[in-house]
């Protein structure tokens, strides 16, 4: 009975590519029997527009990767995990979206937040990692370093603040907390 639209990136020429277009979806929800995803895209040739949809499947994940929050500001945000695609023991560069949901069909992109990040072993003692470097906007996206010692499951724990340095979302890992409610989840 509801509609709503997901966060999503411009749809443009592929570098490179006569006719292959590329863009962006994060989608916040899996589908389920009774709710779907649909999408929808509007072209144009040689002046002539048209249109095209479908329903599309959006499985349930294995693994943490998107999430959906409401920050200690009051608005919504959807944060998603984009990149290493395949991650190595080494100092990965790490790819993050994080938006504001404006309204049900609208996303923007906060500019001057940071997210902090913690990677973690569970599995192992809960030890971290040397050298993680926290995510900052650039191009739309937030970046940083994600330094990984060694194969396993890693749970990378976050915490998005705004420009203010306030915390909107999630917790530091201590001794007594050994997560935050914030967090991605990646094996390799």
């Amino acid at each position: 009975m509801m509609k709503h639209s997901c966060p999503k990136t411009a749809v443009t020429k592929a570098a490179g590519k006569k006719t292959v277009y590329e863009g962006g979806i994060i989608f916040q929800m899996a589908q389920n029997e009774t709710e779907y995803w649909e999408l929808g895209l509007t072209y144009t040739i040689n002046t002539v527009s048209y249109t095209a949809s479908a329903k599309i499947s959006v499985p349930a994940s294995a693994k943490r990767t998107v999430s959906s929050f409401k920050g200690t500001d009051g608005n919504n945000y959807v944060i998603a995990y984009i990149a290493p695609s395949s991650p190595k023991v080494a100092a990965n560069d790490i790819t993050v979206g994080l938006y504001k949901m404006e309204d049900m069909m609208t996303f923007s992109v906060p500019t001057d937040y940071t997210i902090k990040m913690d990677p973690r072993m569970p599995g192992m003692g809960n030890h971290g990692s040397p050298n993680n470097t926290d995510l900052l906007q650039t191009n739309g996206l937030y970046n940083g370093k994600l330094s990984l010692t060694m194969t396993g499951y890693w749970k990378i724990n976050l915490q998005v603040l705004n420009a203010q340095n306030e915390v909107l979302k999630g917790e530091a890992v201590t001794t007594e907390n050994t997560a935050s409610s914030l967090y991605f989840e990646i094996e390799f």
